[in-house]
C-alpha cells in the first residue's frame, strides 16, 4: 500500500466523519432501507424498524430529510396524510450499502470460526 501524507490521511477521515455524521448510528441506514420499496406513512417506518421509538424515528427523519435522503410530503386531505420517499440522492448510497452488508457477512463468518 502507497504511503500517505498526513494531509492526505486528515482528508480522508474528515471524509468519513462527514459521512459518518450524515448517515452513522443506529437507526439512519434502517430507516433508509426500509423506505427502499416506496413511500411510506410514519407508522408503516416503525413497524418495520422494529424498536425504533417514535421520538427517534421523527428526529431520524428530521436530519434525513435535512440531508437531502428522504422528502416528506404532506397530502391536504381528512385526516392529513404525510408520507416519507427517499430523494434520488439516496440512491448515491447503493454501492455503500452493498459494501455494508458484504463485509457485515465476512466479518460474522470470521467471528463463528474463531468460537
Amino acid at each position: 500500500m502507497a504511503e500517505r501524507s498526513t494531509a492526505e490521511c486528515t482528508s480522508k477521515l474528515n471524509a468519513i466523519d462527514d459521512a459518518l455524521y450524515v448517515i452513522g448510528g443506529k437507526w439512519k441506514l434502517r430507516v433508509i432501507a426500509s423506505l427502499r420499496e416506496g413511500h411510506k406513512r410514519f407508522n408503516e417506518i416503525q413497524r418495520v424498524s422494529v424498536g425504533i421509538s417514535a421520538r427517534v424515528l421523527s428526529n431520524e427523519l428530521k436530519e434525513l430529510e435535512m440531508n437531502g435522503f428522504v422528502k416528506r410530503t404532506v397530502h391536504a386531505q381528512t385526516p392529513v396524510v404525510v408520507e416519507y420517499q427517499l430523494t434520488d440522492y439516496a440512491d448515491t448510497l447503493g454501492d455503500l450499502f452493498l459494501a455494508l452488508a458484504e463485509w457485515g457477512e465476512m466479518h460474522r463468518d470470521k467471528i463463528r470460526r474463531e468460537r
